[in-house]
């Protein structure tokens, strides 16, 4: 898509997740095709600051549920990496990514988790279904100004994006939800692991709230040269973009903030009952966290970064070190027992999203369930426990070449 090519040339050597979800991916057409969403503006939100990296008001689409679904809410936090300098910042604002004036042209047709086919999407199908549009750099959580190299504001306003986004659904309807479903895609998947306890909080104790973060479980590893260069960029975020407010209190206490801003060390402090959907081979983190350019000069692991199917045998075994580190990362995931896992080893990224993945004849199974089959047994409570952690790649024969590697 034209607006996922432009958000391409900004992204910071970090994992991207195309800001909308092309359709063609479901499993089969709908009978008839659903209307699409427009783009609301808050307008209002200028006011408090919640604006976007130029100065725009953020925005969401807003598909309103039906029958049983009416009261039943689910948010999609959009992902699409990272800005870590003020440069790239000042760059991503002449993209969809950093202002609204880019999305205006925009109208938002769902898929997968957001699909409104029952056939497609049985557990979700009719709920509210919110896609909030990320504008900020920072996974919504930042709180600070910079100045561009051209003497103009950079408004890094991720936090207060967010929650005037979630003030204004509550007036929509969303505080008298009996259901609530924070979710998110890479960026937006770290974005609900920072905000999910927040916005629990919001609702009352019979409501039943919960989060998914999908492709968000980035890893703080060492990359091939043997250098932390992921870290590197993400304390470019934390310091520039002020994301403190976000952070929990007793990780802060004990460690540096950007270490706090990883999964690993999120996920301790998290009370509210989290999905954790990823891939243990996921194809952003091996590009721009295992094997960034700066790290293979001789590009060396070009091809294999392309397609896990052309790594040879020394490569295979460096990805299945990383995918050993997650998988050690997630043990804090994996013993709260009303936490739920899919961890399969596709060499994909963000799957809830599109149709292909969630919920199609060739989506990628653990245990014999979809990815929609095991979210929606957890979030429903028709099974127990629902944490399925899938063997090394190229063990699981429902891995299909056609499963979204965005770039």
């Amino acid at each position: 898509m034209a607006v996922a090519a432009a958000a391409v040339l900004v992204l910071v050597l970090l994992s991207f997740s195309g800001p909308l979800c092309p359709r063609l991916l479901s499993a089969s057409p709908s009978p008839s095709p659903p209307e699409p969403v427009a783009l609301t503006l808050l307008a209002c939100a200028t006011e408090k600051g919640a604006v976007c990296l130029d100065g725009t008001p953020p925005g969401y689409h807003l598909q309103r549920g039906s029958g049983s679904g009416s009261r039943s809410w689910l948010i999609h936090l959009e992902g699409g990496a990272w800005c870590s300098t003020v440069e790239r910042c000042s760059d991503r604002r002449m993209t969809v990514l950093g202002s609204s004036d880019f999305m205006k042209p925009i109208q938002f047709d769902g898929s997968g988790i957001l699909d409104s086919d029952q056939n497609l999407n049985p557990d979700f199908y009719n709920w509210n279904k919110v896609y909030v549009r990320y504008c900020d750099g920072a996974s919504f959580s930042g709180d600070a100004e910079g100045r561009a190299q051209d003497g103009s504001i950079l408004h890094f306003r991720g936090l207060r994006i967010y929650e005037a986004v979630i003030d204004e659904l509550m007036e929509k309807g969303l505080a008298s939800a009996t259901q609530a479903f924070l979710v998110g895609c890479s960026a937006g998947g770290l974005a609900t692991l920072l905000h999910c306890d927040d916005f629990s909080a919001r609702f009352p104790q019979e409501a039943s709230v919960k989060c998914l973060a999908d492709a968000g479980f980035f890893l703080d590893a060492r990359d091939i040269s043997g250098e932390r260069s992921f870290r590197s960029a993400f304390d470019g975020v934390v310091q520039l973009q002020n994301v403190r407010k976000v952070l929990p209190k007793n990780c802060l206490a004990n460690k540096d903030p950007t270490e706090c801003f990883f999964p690993a060390e999120l996920t301790k402090s998290i009370h509210t009952p989290v999905f954790i959907l990823n891939s243990a081979y996921d194809s952003s983190q091996i590009r721009y966290i295992l094997a960034p350019n700066s790290s293979d000069p001789n590009k060396l692991w070009l091809s294999c970064k392309d397609n896990i199917k052309n790594c040879n045998s020394i490569q295979t075994q460096v990805l299945h070190g990383f995918r050993n580190a997650m998988v050690n990362d997630m043990k804090v995931a994996q013993v709260k027992e009303d936490w739920g896992m899919f961890i399969d080893s596709c060499f994909t990224h963000c799957q809830a999203h599109y149709g292909i993945s969630w919920n199609s004849p060739i989506s990628p199974r653990l245990g014999n369930k979809t990815i929609a089959e095991a979210v929606g047994d957890w979030y429903t409570g028709r099974r127990q426990i629902v944490k399925y952690n899938d063997c090394e790649y190229p063990c699981n024969p429902t891995c299909s070449s056609l499963l979204p590697t965005p770039p």
